[in-house]
This record gives C-alpha cells, sequence and structure tokens, in this order.
C-alpha cells in the first residue's frame, strides 16, 4: 500500500502559499473525494483508487515543521514502512514549474521533511519536490519566500506543474519509481 503525503501548513491563512503546494497538489488528485478527520489523529485524509490499488491521500494538520508527528502516526496505523510513503513537497531550491522525484536524500533545509526523517529514523521515502522559486523571488529571503502566495502569472505556471506531479505519482504507483523518474527528473 501506497499512501501520498502531501505537506503544507493548516489555516485559511496559509491556503494558497508556497508552503501548500503540497496540499495543491493532493487536493488537484483527490478531485471531488471528500476529506475525512478525525480528533484522534493529526492528519486529513481520503481513498483514491490509482491502477486498481486503494491509495491513502493525506495531508498533515500539523504545521509544516510537525509533520514527522504526522506521520509517525499515520505509519504506525498501517504498518508502513518509509519507501510506502511518497511525499509531495514545495521546495525553494528548484525554479517554479520544475518537479524532482528522489528518494533516500537529506532534508536540504526543508523543516516537514527534516521533521518526517527524524520520527521515520529514515530517508528511505520517495519525495516529489516542487519548485516554487521564480524570478519575482530570487532575493527574497527563505523564510518569506516560503509563506508568500503566487501571484497570477505564477499561479498559471503552478497549475501545469500540479497536473504533471499529479502525473508523476501516477506513474510511481503504476509503472514503478524508475520509469517515474526517467520520464520527469
Amino acid at each position: 500500500m501506497f499512501a501520498i503525503i502531501g505537506l503544507g501548513n493548516p489555516g485559511k491563512k496559509y491556503a494558497d502559499t508556497r508552503h501548500n503546494a503540497g496540499w495543491q497538489i493532493l487536493d488537484s488528485l483527490s478531485g471531488k473525494l471528500k476529506w475525512s478527520s478525525s480528533k484522534h489523529s493529526p492528519i486529513s485524509y481520503c481513498w483514491k483508487d490509482i491502477n486498481g490499488q486503494s491509495i491513502e491521500l493525506v495531508k498533515p494538520t500539523t504545521f509544516m515543521n510537525k509533520s514527522g508527528l504526522a506521520i509517525g502516526h499515520l505509519v504506525k496505523k498501517h504498518q508502513l514502512k518509509p519507501q510506502d510513503l511518497i511525499v509531495v513537497h514545495d521546495d525553494k531550491d528548484l525554479p517554479l514549474g520544475k518537479l524532482r522525484i528522489q528518494i533516500n536524500h537529506g532534508a536540504a533545509g526543508h523543516n516537514g521533511v527534516k521533521s518526517i526523517i527524524e520520527h521515520l529514523k529514515s530517508t528511505n521515502f520517495i519525495r516529489v519536490r516542487i519548485g516554487i522559486q521564480s524570478d519575482e523571488t530570487e532575493n527574497t529571503p527563505a523564510e518569506k519566500l516560503v509563506l508568500q502566495k503566487f501571484s497570477k502569472k505564477e499561479k498559471l505556471i503552478l497549475k501545469k506543474v500540479i497536473n504533471q506531479a499529479n502525473e508523476a505519482i501516477k506513474m510511481i504507483i503504476e509503472k514503478g519509481l524508475n520509469k517515474a523518474m526517467s520520464k520527469f527528473n
């Protein structure tokens, strides 16, 4: 079983920020599916059939730097291994419109990924990194950049990469990580 986790921050204030690119991709991937939550779990979730497999889509409801708490709960609940996880998140080191798929890499300064690595005690999970840096933001400090909203022009580029990320995720599940990496990296 795969679980697809989109990283972001809870609350209306953060909804359209660059740090919530992971949530935006999961919202697109889930389509009209209804998201559920439980007071006993720090996640919002829904189930989607992809290639005949039931896949749990998950949004941690913790703040970004506590994402590992939510993922730890998920892993324990379903007895998942790190390699069963596909974590989708923003990346300030990639240009807007680019995505990269990887496994077994460090956090590279991303606090959500750092928290997941600390809780799993592993880097052996799949990551779909979504670029959020643009010409408009190149001199913006990281802590301000991730909380900025996308401009109208940037939203057009983001829409394309969201569709591309959905294709990449489906390919990882249907044809495997290596095929997806060779097509999208």
